[in-house]
């Protein structure tokens, strides 16, 4: 693709998805450099085979190419030290499924607002796969059927994700209140 119409067609379509490249991979790999070099690559291997992207959502295809570059290195460091590990008694769906703002008094509610630093520390500790749906969903705004197609699952499980995503993050963060209310009392 070294032809000028085809690289100003590139930048044209996929330079304008930079910033949730970036965005995305950062919150895969939780780590600034890694997430530069991992969407670097991707762009590279995006501008590759940009002769087999006949139109459409240029947006999911870039970010389906950021995803699997930043699933590639996080399945390497697993292999090499165990970093992300899935304990499945704490990420069932039954345990998850208990708590609900709606089951909660209104004091509690409101002890579960947190400022945003604490939020953002309890969405990190989120499992990647539901850190990955629910910033594509809360931060970025896209539809299930667009995350379906970025992450390559069905709608369905993108919807499961990101309902136990906010389950987990609703535990996390009514969790860590309580925790804050009893250590001033």
């Amino acid at each position: 693709m070294a032809n000028k119409k085809d690289r100003q067609r590139f930048e044209r379509l996929m330079l304008v998805h930079h910033d949730a490249a970036y965005n995305l991979a950062l919150w895969l790999l939780r780590d600034a450099a890694d997430a530069e070099d991992i969407v670097q690559t991707a762009y590279m291997k995006a501008f590759d085979h940009f002769s087999s992207f006949h139109g459409g959502n240029s947006a999911g295809w870039m970010l389906t190419i950021v995803r699997n570059t930043a699933y590639n290195l996080l399945q390497t460091k697993k292999r090499n030290s165990n970093l992300v590990n899935f304990d499945e008694a704490l990420h069932s769906g039954d345990e998850l499924c208990q708590f609900s703002f709606g089951s909660m008094n209104p004091e509690d509610t409101y002890s579960a607002m947190m400022t945003g630093a604490q939020i953002m520390d309890a969405i990190e500790r989120l499992p990647v796969e539901f850190r990955e749906v629910f910033f594509l969903r809360e931060i970025e705004g896209y539809s299930y059927q667009e995350i379906a197609e970025t992450t390559q699952v069905p709608k369905g499980t993108v919807m499961s994700r990101l309902s136990r995503a906010r389950a987990q993050l609703q535990k996390l963060l009514v969790e860590k209140n309580r925790r804050k209310q009893a250590n001033v009392l």
